[in-house]
């Protein structure tokens, strides 16, 4: 019995510390997988930008600089202050207009949701203006209020507004009819109603409505900023175009795609942490 022992314990020891190793393995390995995490994610950028180099070093036309030229250019105007005010300009107005956007687009569509009614009547008025491209209400916008920064954030609000109401509208009708029921039977008041039942259900709608409405916002902050503006990233593009200052309009294109980049990374930390309970129960 006992050579028995002597001679299993060999084996359990290794044993033992197979089942610690994974363990051990795993601490190790974590900065191993971020950093692949990291080089998964960015290694197409990498890629594209060190082919738009090669590709453009000893370019002649002079409607498509150097990548170089357009580095130095962006650089050299953020070192000076001149795309960086620009650049706080115009995403105080985004910011301004996307919560104004998220505001009116989950009030009205929690009421044009749980309202059948009202929801049939205004249909046809929703889907005729979201069907209207946003960016050729802009002049108008501006025409009719003003070349203020106010008619800016009006038109960045008016044109993100559609994603995020007719995704909300959805998630309100995706409630569970059982869900309904209990609340119902249960008498749960009205706003109770609407703060624990409707809105968790439909928050995962919400955010994939705010998530389509940024890009649009982006897009329609650098447009709003063409038409009678003296400040903006918009305006810096238009200046710059407009003075055949070609690498700084490219850099201040490249900027926008930069920012739109860095925006969009941030709103899925961000989604991630308000639908937390939403990931962990394993929906998609």
């Amino acid at each position: 019995m006992t050579e028995t022992a002597l001679r299993s314990a060999p084996k359990l020891e290794t044993a033992a510390r197979a089942r610690r190793r994974p363990k051990a393995q795993r601490v190790r390995s974590r900065p191993a997988r971020i950093v692949l995490d990291v080089l998964q994610r960015t290694w197409l950028i990498v890629v594209v930008f060190a082919v738009w180099w090669i590709a453009t070093a000893e370019s002649t036309n002079v409607f498509i600089p150097s990548l170089e030229s357009i580095l130095v250019s962006l650089f050299r105007d953020l070192s000076n202050g001149v795309i960086a005010s620009g650049a706080a300009y115009s995403l105080g107005n985004l910011a301004a207009g996307l919560l104004i956007a998220v505001a009116v687009g989950i009030i009205g569509g929690l009421i044009l949701g749980e309202t059948k009614r009202l929801r049939e009547i205004v249909d046809p008025v929703i889907h005729f203006f979201r069907s209207i491209p946003q960016a050729a209400l802009v002049p108008l916008i501006i025409g009719a209020f003003g070349i203020g920064q106010g008619p800016k954030i009006y038109t960045i609000a008016f044109a993100c507004m559609w994603p995020v109401l007719l995704n909300t509208i959805d998630g309100v009708l995706g409630v569970e009819p059982t869900i309904r029921k209990f609340s119902k039977v249960y008498r749960i008041p009205r706003g109770l109603h609407f703060r624990k039942v409707v809105l968790p259900a439909a928050l995962p709608q919400i955010v994939a409505g705010v998530r389509v409405a940024l890009p649009i916002g982006i897009t329609v902050m650098v447009v709003s900023e063409l038409f009678a503006a003296n400040k903006g990233l918009g305006f810096y593009i238009l200046n710059s175009s407009a003075t055949f200052m070609v690498p700084e309009t490219w850099a201040g294109a490249l900027l926008v795609g930069v920012i739109g980049y860095i925006l969009s990374l941030l709103f899925i930390v961000l989604e991630r942490r308000i639908l937390s309970w939403y990931f962990k129960s394993g929906a998609k």
